[in-house]
């Protein structure tokens, strides 16, 4: 099993180079299949992973008893080893990166940017599987930086070449912006870890879980806050998210799925692996403050939604709001509160990657995402996206039945009853407030829906499309509808494996 966990590792930053090497011209059909087989057999690999962790509710978060674990030396006159392994909190989220990359690879097959250059494309998206997969199963501080930057310059490079043919230096600005931005974040972030290592005495991360750094003040406390403030930059949480509507806005559609789908889930994922369990008292400290901003970013998410006229830019935006919950989440340190985060970060990826699927698909047919110049008549227009569109509002904005319920349901639990040593009377508040903001994101998505589908036809005359929905695309947006409805009829499927949280 450790030779699979490898093999996921290795194979698609091995592929890219080799992609890269081939010094013939390849032809943008064949790049994507061959990005689509090396995407697949990541994707089957890490299915592999999953029976592997079966005992997930063994899993405590002091003793992360990991399933599948490599651990050798690395750099050895800095304590620095390539400890790598995967338990009840990575496993699902290496399978869904490996997921929304197969469809990524998939959708490249009928449908590429306009500039073209798809082998250069598909290998940067093969490089980005490996950071963020490299991330998602690091157990060691300084590995799991390295990761971490591993993804930043293939997403910078993908918004700045493929983004927006209409706005170059709109892209150029977002990709800049983007890449600045995160930079500082991780540059907090490695500070607070060396100051971990002060204290600590190791980069591991598994034994700094075992063995936490106590204290709630002092150098501790200025770790969390460096180490908070540097995740959430990632995440993002309100005032860090400046970055994140540009970057989704100009990203060509498959940008954006791994943006919003994986990367976003790279700063809270370090929240819940490293913060809460290796920082715990000074965690307790900051954790209102983690969580007033978080309960900021659903509302101020949701309200800029609301003003939004154009599609990608909205749902850039609800991401705001939505990760904002999955903050609120981790604030709690309640096992509600944890397991609900864990289930949103899968339920956000699913639900934003089919999201922006829809926008991309809307906007390659009208060359624009701008509501007023789409119309308000797309059922008359593109009826299957349209019905597909009305199901992913549908989901993200929690209807019950559909993975977007579970998750909120549980943060709001978590916030009603936090852990002991929080302030219940405060996180009431952001629990009422969160409420609010749930309210907010039905109406937002219900005026999106209002305003692109539900239009008078007559004055909306149908435009010559090709097709309505084409085979490839129904082929990748399948997976994403089924496991969406899985996930909200079936909610145990995840939260039994973090039963012991």
């Amino acid at each position: 099993m450790n030779a699979i966990l490898l093999a996921v590792l290795a194979l698609p930053i091995l592929a890219a180079l080799a992609l890269w090497a081939v010094p013939v011209t390849i032809g943008d059909r064949l790049a994507a299949s061959y990005g689509s087989v090396i995407s697949g057999l990541v994707l089957v690999g890490s299915l592999f992973l999953w029976p592997r962790t079966s005992g997930w509710a063994d899993y405590e978060p002091r003793d992360s008893a990991l399933r599948a674990e490599t651990d050798v030396a690395w750099i050895p006159s800095l304590g620095v080893r390539f400890h790598v392994g995967v338990d009840a909190i990575s496993v699902p989220l290496i399978v869904l990166t490996a997921l929304l990359t197969f469809l990524c690879c998939l959708y490249s097959l009928k449908i590429t940017p306009r500039i073209g250059r798809t082998r250069s494309l598909i290998a940067l998206l093969l490089v980005i599987e490996a950071g963020v997969i490299g991330t998602f199963s690091a157990m060691d501080l300084v590995l799991f930086f390295v990761c971490f930057e591993i993804v930043l310059i293939p997403m910078w490079l993908v918004i700045d070449i493929w983004g927006d043919h209409h706005d170059p230096e709109g892209r150029k600005r977002a990709a800049t912006t983007f890449v600045l931005m995160t930079v500082l974040g991780s540059a907090l972030m490695l500070l607070g870890f060396l100051l971990v290592q002060r204290v600590a005495g190791t980069f591991d991360i598994e034994r700094l879980t075992n063995s936490p750094v106590a204290g709630g003040h002092g150098i501790p406390l200025v770790a969390a806050v460096l180490i908070a403030v540097g995740l959430a930059v990632k995440v993002p949480l309100w005032p860090l998210h400046i970055w994140l509507p540009d970057a989704h806005a100009k990203a060509p559609t498959v940008g954006s799925v791994l943006l919003a789908g994986v990367l976003l889930k790279l700063g809270t994922y370090g929240l819940i692996r490293i913060l809460v369990p290796v920082l715990p008292d000074a965690t307790a400290t900051i954790a209102p403050y983690l969580g007033a901003f978080s309960t900021v970013a659903i509302v101020a998410g949701s309200l800029a939604c609301l003003a939004q006229s154009d599609v990608k830019r909205l749902i850039a935006y609800s991401s705001v709001g939505h990760m904002g919950f999955i903050g609120l989440g981790i604030a709690t340190m309640s096992p509600a509160g944890l397991r609900g985060a864990l289930f949103a970060n899968i339920a956000h990826g699913l639900i934003t990657g089919l999201l922006f699927f829809l926008a991309g698909a809307i906007k390659d047919r009208h060359d624009t995402s701008e509501l007023r110049a789409i119309g308000r008549a797309l059922y008359a227009r593109l009826p299957r996206i349209a019905a597909l569109l009305t199901f992913a509002c549908l989901a993200s904005l929690g209807l019950p039945g559909l993975a977007g319920f579970w998750g909120e349901m549980l943060v709001l639990l978590g916030a009603y009853d936090p852990a002991p040593s929080l302030p219940r009377t405060t996180f009431l508040v952001f629990m009422v407030i969160a409420g609010v903001g749930t309210v907010l994101t039905a109406a937002y998505f219900l005026r999106l829906v209002r305003n692109l589908c539900q239009g008078d036809p007559a004055e909306h005359p149908p435009a010559a499309f090709a097709v309505d929905l084409s085979r490839i695309e129904l082929v990748t947006w399948t997976p994403l509808v089924a496991l969406t409805v899985l996930l909200g009829v079936w909610p145990g499927l995840l939260l039994q494996q973090w039963s012991a949280l």
